[in-house]
């Protein structure tokens, strides 16, 4: 579980793509903005690319049934994770990336053993 914080354009989405494309995924990879939910089998890996900006309450995310996308099996990367706070289980990996006046900085926080694995 890897959340992704940051304003609009911060480049969440582009560090996905840069992820996949590392897995040597080769097809397009767009921004799950209206989607919601982008699904990647690639590398015998299950990777699935979530963006909530547009949710707005806890109902919302129960009705998109995601609930069983978070069975542990595969790696799920949450765009605005804060839009369904108290749902989503604990994040592994948080990522958080902030937009300077020349450059963007990213901040790595584990949650979990499998986050402190992950950054070592």
């Amino acid at each position: 579980m890897i959340y992704l914080r940051g304003d609009l354009g911060a480049g969440k989405t582009t560090l996905v793509r840069g992820v996949l494309h590392a897995l040597g995924f080769t097809g397009k990879v767009k921004s799950p903005t209206y989607t919601l939910i982008e699904q990647y089998d690639i590398a015998e890996l299950n990777l699935r690319h979530f963006d909530l900006y547009r949710f707005r309450d806890a109902e919302e995310w129960e009705a998109a049934g995601f609930r069983d996308e978070f069975n542990g099996c595969n790696i799920c990367m949450v765009e605005w994770p804060e839009q369904a706070e108290g749902l989503l289980p604990v994040a592994d990996l948080e990522i958080v990336f902030t937009i300077r006046s020349d450059s963007r900085t990213l901040d790595l926080y584990a949650h979990s053993d499998t986050g402190r694995q992950c950054l070592a």
